[in-house]
């Protein structure tokens, strides 16, 4: 005698996965909770209306493309490379300003690479938003 198999009722498990979703629901829960919050009374620092320094190994640039190194006037960026000692070409660190332009930035950066800088490297600040 042959048996036949008992007709599958063609109903998806939805109570499985609605379960597995209640239990993801339940952990995320409890996992965002385990941080405890910051006091009531508590208020943190703003530092947007500080004033931002360069650090002072850095060549500046300002947003008309002038160059400053510790506070004084460098005549062009290729005189600076070359008037820096051999150890320190390694790496030149710049500052440019918001508003410089980008193809001036570019310019600076060849300028110390023809010069004998082995690398530039753009100095920006890092949002936190």
């Amino acid at each position: 005698m042959i048996r036949r198999r008992p007709r599958s009722s063609g109903r998806e498990p939805t109570i499985a996965l609605i379960n597995v979703v209640f239990l993801m629901l339940v952990f995320f829960m409890v996992a965002g909770t385990i941080a405890p919050p910051l006091e009531g009374d508590l208020s943190l620092i703003r530092t947007a209306e500080l004033e931002g320094r360069a650090p002072p190994d850095t060549l500046v640039v300002d947003a008309a493309g002038g160059l400053s190194y510790r506070g004084a006037a460098v005549a062009s960026a290729a005189a600076f490379a070359r008037g820096l000692p051999e150890a320190e070409r390694g790496a030149i660190r710049v500052v440019p300003d918001r508003d410089l332009a980008a193809a001036e930035l570019v310019r600076i950066a060849t300028e110390l690479r023809g010069a004998g800088a082995e690398r530039v490297l753009i100095v920006t600040e890092r949002g936190l938003e």
